[in-house]
């Protein structure tokens, strides 16, 4: 658990991202154990301010411009989940929100300037009172690295471009020559379906003939660090059928120069 402390406006709140992200040199800050309250206490208090609450809003229309204003229900914590590329400053950043802002305002506004970051595919803001907002992100994942003038960029399997950085956030995933949709699209029903096949891959490209060749690394005894050729309908199912091929090739210890996928039903391995 990371708490972090970032200041906005003239108020702060405290960041809690549930979920550590992938950047290298972060320290977890850890707050002094404060004494645990007994139970029923807590459970009286929750009670308590369930209660107070529902009569608030059960009342007239005047209940919640009287709640808005209760500096009890002004928000003190973010809780941030599910973050892995993006870092909490950012996600805090486009929410806006400070101490003087109730847990009962509108979430909506807050809700969109998140969503429209390139880096998540979708958010959902919920609260916890007393004064807690929970953002669970989902983010868009990249599935490959694609060489451009400019370095290495992440895509995800839409061929949407990621903002992430390969030199600061490290990535383990295949690279691919040009922004091609459909081997992009292949990476991503790989990642989805073969994770470990997937995390094999160290690159995948179009050679003579529109066939695919997909370079793999070995991850075990049993497996091959090989080239893999393949038609450009290649699909994830298919090349898990390389798996029983690799451990009867390991079994023999045969040289091999690269496997097949081109012909139906088939595997062929050529030796060196």
């Amino acid at each position: 658990m990371t708490l972090v402390d970032d200041a906005l406006d003239e108020e702060s709140v405290d960041v809690v991202a549930t979920t550590p992200t992938r950047r290298p040199g972060r320290s977890a800050a850890t707050a002094p154990a404060a004494p645990a309250m007994p139970r029923w206490k807590r459970r009286l208090r929750t009670l308590l301010v369930l209660g107070v609450v529902a009569v608030v809003l059960a009342a007239p229309w005047w209940g919640r411009r009287v709640i808005v204003r209760v500096p009890f229900f002004h928000m003190r914590v973010v809780e941030v989940n599910g973050l892995h590329y993006l870092a909490a400053s950012e996600v805090l950043s486009r929410l806006a929100v400070d101490t003087s802002v109730s847990i009962f305002t509108d979430l909506g506004p807050a809700e969109r300037r998140v969503a429209g970051h390139p880096q998540v595919r979708s958010v959902e803001l919920s609260r916890r009172l007393p004064g807690t907002l929970v953002v669970d992100v989902i983010e868009n994942v990249p599935v490959a690295l694609v060489a451009s003038s400019a370095g290495f960029k992440a895509y995800d399997e839409m061929g949407h471009e990621l903002p992430v950085d390969p030199s600061r956030v490290p990535l383990d995933v295949p690279v691919v020559a040009t922004r091609d949709t459909s081997l992009l699209r292949l990476l991503g029903e790989l990642r989805a379906q073969q994770p470990a096949l997937y995390a094999r891959v160290s690159e995948l490209r179009r050679v003579a003939r529109g066939d695919l060749l997909v370079s793999m690394i070995a991850d075990s005894a049993n497996t091959l660090a090989v080239p893999v050729r393949a038609s450009a309908d290649l699909t994830a199912r298919r090349l898990a059928d390389i798996r029983p091929v690799e451990g009867d090739l390991t079994r023999r210890q045969a040289r091999v120069a690269e496997l097949d996928l081109r012909f139906r039903d088939q595997v062929i391995a050529r030796l060196q």
